[in-house]
């Protein structure tokens, strides 16, 4: 396993972190099989686990709670929060109201008196960044969060969010979690680029493109992913989108083939080479699923494979844009672009 410096924290993490969002009901992940892969990971030298308040409505935090019972000051354990956590709508958002309530549910749900990394899961436009920026630094001074950072933050907004501790006196953001895989390049457009300049960690999300860079989809195949059975749409190769990336599938499968390496060890592999990239989280649902991801910890890929992977999806591209969690809300909302 390999390790870097989390931004400018001083935290070394692995390079490959532990996401639990399919532990519980979304990953038909059993408490004794969550348990299994938190072993495994720890085991393999993983340092970071990932979760989220709203991964099975608190369902993960509570078996990470569990898996890490005895062993917490061996992990830097990070969760979030922000998405809706049921129909009220101030259970939601990033609004010191909201914050400080959750984060000590999440706290009581993991059942630690800390967190070493609190996330804005997602931008909330109806919030100002003071308004939540304080509310972090308070939790920070209050010693219950160590650091505190965005994920799936447009560019523009992670640096409104950087003058905006430097203008009111507050902690920053230090880490940024976007999704990056071999599909979906945008990110190397303008949010890595923006994390380096502020000296962000990254931690990256779905480096398998949810499935199809685990070597279950191929050409000529039924796709019978469990991603696929819950999102069909994604996986319809009758799409254009899809009917491409299948390609791009097929044509990466061949270089990793040359190269000797499985798929996901190019999929990881290639991520973790960018230098604006602390890790990626790895979500898997099983322990065999772990292993396989676990392969790719030391895979370093050279420049000839590097440059073979730029001819088939080129940097910078998005060959799902339509996915995208980042897009500014005046492109989906016609309201905020007319008068």
């Amino acid at each position: 396993m390999q390790y870097r410096t989390l931004g400018r924290t001083g935290v070394r993490v692995s390079t490959l972190a532990l996401g639990a969002m399919n532990f519980g009901s979304i990953g038909r992940t059993t408490q004794d099989e969550a348990t299994a892969i938190v072993d495994a990971a720890l085991e393999a030298g993983v340092n970071v686990i990932d979760t989220a308040d709203m991964y099975g409505a608190g369902e993960s935090e509570e078996m990470v709670g569990k898996a890490i019972a005895g062993r917490r000051d061996d992990i830097v354990l990070a969760t979030k929060a922000g998405m809706p956590m049921g129909e009220d709508p101030n259970r939601r958002g990033s609004s010191r109201r909201w914050l400080v309530t959750e984060l000590d549910a999440s706290l009581r749900r993991l059942g630690v008196d800390h967190v070493d990394l609190y996330q804005i899961h997602r931008w909330d436009p109806e919030t100002g960044d003071e308004e939540t920026l304080s509310a972090l630094t308070d939790l920070q001074r209050a010693g219950k969060i160590r650091y505190f950072g965005s994920s799936t933050f447009p560019a523009y907004r992670v640096v409104q969010a950087q003058w905006a501790a430097r203008e009111h006196r507050l902690s920053r953001y230090v880490t940024e979690q976007p999704s990056y895989s071999l599909l979906q390049r945008g990110i190397e457009r303008d949010v890595l680029p923006v994390s380096q300049e502020y000296g962000l960690g990254v931690l990256v999300w779905s480096p398998l493109a949810s499935g199809w860079l685990s070597g279950a989809v191929r050409a000529g195949r039924e796709i019978a992913t469990h991603r696929s059975a819950t999102l069909p749409d994604r996986f319809d190769t009758a799409l254009p989108a899809n009917r491409a990336r299948l390609d791009a599938v097929e044509r990466l499968a061949r270089v990793a083939d040359e190269a000797g390496l499985t798929l996901i060890q190019l999929a990881l592999g290639f991520v973790t080479a960018h230098p604006a990239v602390t890790a990626a989280l790895i979500g898997p649902r099983t322990v065999d699923h772990l292993r396989a991801q676990l392969a790719a910890a030391d895979t370093v890929l050279p420049a000839d494979v590097l440059d073979a992977i730029d001819e088939i999806v080129a940097p910078g591209t998005d060959l799902a844009a339509h996915e995208k969690f980042d897009t500014p809300p005046a492109l989906l909302d016609a309201s905020l672009r007319r008068r």
